[in-house]
């Protein structure tokens, strides 16, 4: 074993079992792609139709995206260790200055305490740049990733918007139409499936969102996905109890 598997265990351990431990993003963009075949076929002209295709591309831009977050961005990352080691070097060649220009007199005293004063000053500022510097690429990292989940945060309710006036109640008809209604045009076997697939994307965009987890190490991005999953979970939850409805009144109708 090299130096580096004895300083990186966990990172030669993801390499070793990363088939069955990782989210691979390919299969999941597959079932995206397939769900929306599946709503097409059944409810081509449907609102969920074109909701899903516009998922199946931001998918496909959050998993891209998710890539390419992983890796380092070198760039960033030489100008940040450059620039933190210029700020160093200066200082240190202040330090060198101040020893060979201090004298131990009375006059060499008062400049010493006038330039420990200062050097203060610089330590501090010296320590705000080099912590902007050390987490630049962190920040931008996050940026982006908290972007492209706030997009998933919107589609997620917009599907729940969908899925908002389908109530079970109308085609069990224990529901009195008004004129204000909504138009509701689905049987009980369409209303089971068309609530099955809102409930279906919920958990996709719950998984496409998890990619940021997987490739990014940082807690403000975990604590948004983690957020993500349980809006969905709730979301999805109350799509369950109107599948459970609709599960229930048709098998009390089978024994009646």
């Amino acid at each position: 074993m090299s130096l580096y598997d004895w300083l990186t265990p966990a990172g030669n351990t993801r390499q070793q079992h990363g088939k069955f431990t990782e989210l691979r993003s390919e299969m999941i963009l597959k079932t995206v792609e397939r769900l929306e075949v599946r709503i097409g076929e059944r409810f081509p002209d449907s609102g969920l139709l074109k909701v899903c295709m516009e998922f199946r591309t931001l998918a496909h831009d959050s998993n891209t995206l998710a890539q390419r977050l992983g890796p380092p961005i070198w760039p960033v990352r030489v100008f940040a260790f450059a620039a933190a080691f210029l700020l160093v070097g200066l200082v240190m060649w202040a330090l060198g200055q101040l020893v060979t220009h201090f004298s131990l007199n009375a006059e060499g005293i008062s400049d010493l305490v006038q330039s420990a004063e200062s050097a203060i000053n610089e330590l501090i500022f010296l320590g705000l740049a080099l912590f902007f510097l050390v987490g630049l690429e962190t920040r931008l990292k996050r940026h982006s990733a908290l972007r492209a989940l706030h997009r998933l945060r919107s589609i997620a309710h917009v599907v729940d918007m969908h899925q908002l006036t389908k109530d079970p109640a109308y085609v069990l008809g224990r529901l009195v139409q008004t004129n204000a209604s909504p138009h509701r045009t689905l049987t009980r076997s369409e209303l089971t499936r068309y609530l099955d697939y809102c409930s279906e994307m919920l958990a996709l965009i719950a998984k496409i969102a998890a990619l940021f987890a997987q490739n990014i190490d940082d807690p403000v991005v975990l604590n948004a996905v983690n957020d993500l999953e349980q809006l969905t979970q709730g979301l999805s939850g109350k799509i369950w109890q109107k599948i459970m409805i609709l599960d229930l009144a048709e098998r009390d109708d089978r024994q009646h």
